[in-house]
């Protein structure tokens, strides 16, 4: 049975949550991505003030593990080789009868190409790869909650749920990660 990382849901935030009647699903992998000097990737939008980590949907009939490299080579420019399955993480958002699962790797970086391939909305949010280290990471994600901003695609609701599904997710990893 997989290990269920974090529930996030609407009481998360001070809003009332309820069952959703057929939400639109979306499945996800991200993770983290640790390169030889111990650093993490941290992927920033700067224009929503936003901090997270490496990754993003699956497409359809793509594994869970097959999304991550791509979408950890697509955001860092790095290739990787996955160490470990955390888990997974659900998502539930009412507003938008909105319910995402992801699945959580830990992987290292085999090679840095340094050529990061970045979707025209992630261009428009401010996009950047930081590399920090674990705790530093964690300090970012924790203090960015409370100023994030909308961008044109979203509003601050969603951003929330990145952000404290991706500090559930770096709080557990440094939990256990004596045992990776």
């Amino acid at each position: 049975m997989e290990k269920l990382i974090a529930k996030i849901t609407d009481n998360d935030f001070g809003l009332e949550f309820c069952d959703m009647k057929n939400p639109q699903l979306r499945k996800g992998a991200r993770g983290i991505v640790i390169r030889e000097d111990g650093k993490i990737a941290i992927f920033n939008k700067v224009n929503k003030h936003e901090y997270k980590l490496p990754g993003g949907g699956i497409e359809e009939n793509e594994k869970p593990e097959d999304a991550f490299y791509r979408e950890v080579e697509e955001e860092t420019g790095c290739k990787i080789e996955i160490i470990r399955f955390l888990g997974t993480t659900e998502e539930y958002k009412n507003r938008n009868n909105f319910k995402q699962i992801s699945y959580i790797f830990v992987s290292k970086v085999i090679e840095d190409t340094k050529k990061l391939h970045l979707t025209q909305k992630e261009k428009d949010e401010g996009a950047r790869l930081l590399w920090v280290k674990p705790l530093d990471a964690l300090e970012l994600i924790k203090k960015c909650i409370n100023d994030l901003k909308d961008s044109q695609y979203e509003d601050v609701y969603a951003t929330k749920f990145v952000v404290l599904r991706d500090r559930r997710i770096l709080e557990y990893y440094l939990s256990i990660s004596e045992e990776i």
